[in-house]
């Protein structure tokens, strides 16, 4: 099975920028998207052989997130079972015989930590969402997690050390969201290799490899055997951030 993560940085845009094509080529499972910025009707994917779900922040041009599957699902869940966090379109859960698939916008932690404790709630309800699929059946959680986990995972972790995406609180969230039974595909196959998901748009940090890993394929730790290949794929343009794919045995 192939599935693909992308925050395309707004959809429509993406549209202009070859994403049809990209996708076509790869011709994935699963296809999940963050960062839609658009509303219902808004775009129209042309994926023949795909179904389509799709959850929009009611603030519009804002966050969303969507998923585009070969197979239907049993069901379809576009909350995290938490009140209020359900209104900036940040996740989706489809569910199939054997796993759960699940997408995530995380909240960005925005400038001097603006957002901090907002990110935080959302972390810890979104972690007992997922521990509560988990102990039904395994499950794949995988999209921009807007955090750099440990020091290999950006360029420049003495600068950013108390900033959004690489504070002390985000990353321990994620070592928390692990330590629940769950594993970064990505470092369970390379843990040592340096690549980013994200550049920055200033100061031409794409070109100087300037980036961060904040994109993510999460499987539970009874899937991670079962994990072929989570391929950052840093030549794919059209978004501030690339493609990350996964392979998986299922």
């Amino acid at each position: 099975m192939k599935i693909i993560t992308w925050n395309v940085n707004g959809i429509r845009a993406a549209l202009g920028k070859g994403l049809l094509d990209f996708l076509a080529a790869e011709d994935a499972d699963i296809v999940c998207i963050q960062e839609t910025k658009c509303q219902p009707g808004q775009a129209a994917v042309d994926l023949p052989g795909y179904e389509e779900y799709w959850n929009s922040a009611e603030k519009k041009g804002y966050s969303g997130t969507a998923i585009f599957a070969k197979q239907k699902p049993i069901s379809v869940n576009f909350h995290i079972d938490a009140e209020g966090h359900d209104k900036e379109g940040r996740a989706i859960t489809l569910e199939y015989p054997d796993f759960y698939m699940v997408t995530n916008y995380t909240p960005n932690s925005q400038n001097e930590l603006a957002r901090l404790d907002y990110r935080l709630q959302w972390e810890a309800a979104n972690r007992e969402y997922l521990k509560k699929l988990d102990a039904k059946k395994p499950l794949i959680l995988c999209g921009d997690l807007n955090v750099a986990h440990n020091e290999i995972d950006l360029k420049n972790p003495d600068t950013n050390h108390h900033n959004a995406g690489f504070s002390d609180e985000e990353r321990d969230a994620f070592s928390q969201l692990l330590a629940c039974g769950f594993t970064d595909a990505y470092r369970y196959l390379y843990p040592d290799k340096v690549e980013y998901s994200w550049w920055s748009y200033r100061m031409r940090a794409r070109e100087r490899n300037v980036g961060w890993r904040i994109d993510y394929f999460v499987v539970s730790d009874r899937l991670a055997p079962k994990v072929k290949d989570c391929v950052i794929r840093g030549d794919v343009y059209g978004s501030d951030h690339c493609p990350v794919i996964l392979e998986i045995d299922l």
